[in-house]
């Protein structure tokens, strides 16, 4: 096994940081081989998250009829528990344990948790079905399959990139982490292609495997990902009682533009998120595409955001301000929704297609940008707390705008129904117009929120080469 690191290291590092910037990411500490199989747990999560807001997402609306706000307030559960990871970080580094593990107790409940609400969820999804009379016992039984298997993905993510720290030097963490993140997008991009193959012939019972199938992946996956990972040192699982999350957070939010950065990522990540919901359904229902097609949107969506942190990488290495940056990302994505709200009404889906490949690459630079901005604020050394402000302002918005995003295409549909609003506005594809809209003017608000940042930070190099994603939590 030392021998065949050896080797892969070699190959990988021939391909040079020109053509791959992760290609130094392994290192004698953590050698390529054992990298790639921490690596799995990204791949568990990615695999996840496209069953839940790709395929699941369109199942419940179009084949089930479940409506959009509700689908969208289920979507929105396991979002709105991300926030709690700073808190689940914060436990697993003052975990104390017998046997000298602090992640790994973290990585095996946050498996648990995704395996159990992906098991919970064929049954809930029988309930859903037109032929079974307990629709409301579905919909309770679906939220909690939504909800548990989101906390699970949020608790795993965290622990894991926590014990990618652990195990990797220093100077060789921002390639880590970079590397994980990449692995979790590719993680997004084959199972959004392997589910949309698996359900070219959608029957319920066929979903229903598929379900089954994922749970057992999640789980072999993070198993074979944490085997042999942590070593057991009980010296470093002493906890530290003088540690205070509130003072540390307190001198966060005094630095200078730290609030105005949350609150631009905040609003810039609601507007690329309201979208989520209505992708899928969007091209169902408008534009005749299949379960395999739609879901294959999720495909362009990740690979249009892999392009994009691509795209920042190179950008950061040359000094370009991540303010301007993110705020760039907010640019790309106002035409990619003005593209993605015409294809309807032109019965367009290569439109579709191109606006979700945009929305993708201007998220990815949205993110980053944010991200990056927020690792150059004065923390006096906790990283951790500056990644888990950014990240408790980005899940929470993303939440937010996926419940919101359900709630008005529903609530303007039923009006415009009515005739109240014209005859014009009582075609289909106005009521997702609207969601679109919205979005292109909250894009517009985080330009103008990220504006004085971009303009005044100082145009920074970072010590770093190439690609400066630094922690990247996902």
């Amino acid at each position: 096994m030392k021998r065949f690191d050896d080797i892969a290291v070699q190959q990988w590092r021939r391909l040079g940081p020109r053509l791959l910037p992760f290609a130094d990411a392994a290192s004698e500490d953590l050698p390529l081989g054992r990298l790639l199989r921490l690596s799995l747990f990204m791949l568990s999560v990615g695999m996840t998250m496209v069953l839940l807001v790709g395929t699941l997402n369109r199942v419940m609306i179009v084949e089930l009829g479940v409506p959009a706000a509700v689908v969208a307030v289920m979507l929105a559960l396991p979002v709105m528990f991300a926030p709690v990871r700073a808190l689940v970080g914060f436990r697993s580094d003052v975990h104390k344990s017998a046997i000298g593990w602090r992640r790994v107790p973290y990585m095996w409940l946050g498996t648990m948790l995704q395996f159990s609400g992906l098991a919970i969820m064929p049954f809930a999804l029988i309930l859903l079905s037109d032929e079974s009379p307990n629709r409301t016992a579905g919909v309770l039984g679906a939220a909690l399959a939504f909800l548990v298997t989101g906390a699970g993905v949020h608790t795993v993510q965290t622990s894991g990139l926590a014990l990618a720290s652990d195990l990797s030097p220093p100077e060789k963490r921002p390639r880590v982490f970079a590397f994980l993140y990449v692995s979790l997008l590719a993680g997004m991009i084959v199972s959004a292609i392997g589910l949309g193959l698996a359900l070219a012939d959608f029957t319920n019972t066929r979903l229903a495997q598929v379900i089954q199938t994922v749970a057992s992946l999640v789980m072999i996956l993070n198993v074979v990902a944490m085997w042999k990972q942590e070593p057991r040192r009980p010296d470093l699982t002493v906890g530290d009682p003088s540690a205070s999350f509130l003072r540390e957070w307190t001198a966060f939010a005094a630095a200078p533009g730290s609030l105005r950065l949350l609150a631009a990522t905040a609003i810039g990540t609601a507007a690329f998120s309201m979208q989520d919901v209505l992708l899928e359904p969007y091209g169902g229902s408008l534009l005749d595409m299949s379960v395999s097609q739609t879901t294959l949107l999720t495909a362009l969506t990740a690979a249009g955001a892999l392009g994009g942190f691509v795209q920042a990488g190179v950008a950061l290495s040359r000094g370009m301000n991540a303010c301007r940056l993110a705020a760039m990302g907010a640019l790309a994505g106002i035409p990619a929704l003005v593209a993605i709200s015409i294809a309807g009404a032109f019965g367009e889906p290569w439109l579709l297609r191109a606006g979700a490949l945009l929305i993708g690459f201007g998220g990815g630079l949205l993110t980053v940008g944010t991200l990056t901005a927020a690792l150059r604020l004065p923390t006096t050394g906790h990283d951790g707390l500056a990644i888990g402000a950014w990240g408790a302002a980005q899940a929470t918005a993303a939440g937010v705008g996926l419940g919101l995003g359900g709630a008005i295409k529903d609530a303007f549909g039923d009006v415009a129904a009515t005739g109240a609003l014209g005859a014009a506005l009582e075609a289909p594809w106005a009521s997702y117009g609207v969601v679109y809209q919205i979005e292109i003017v909250l894009l517009f608000v985080t330009l103008a929120v990220i504006g004085p940042l971009a303009r005044y930070a100082g145009e920074e190099r970072s010590a770093q080469s190439s690609f400066d994603l630094a922690q990247f939590p996902g």
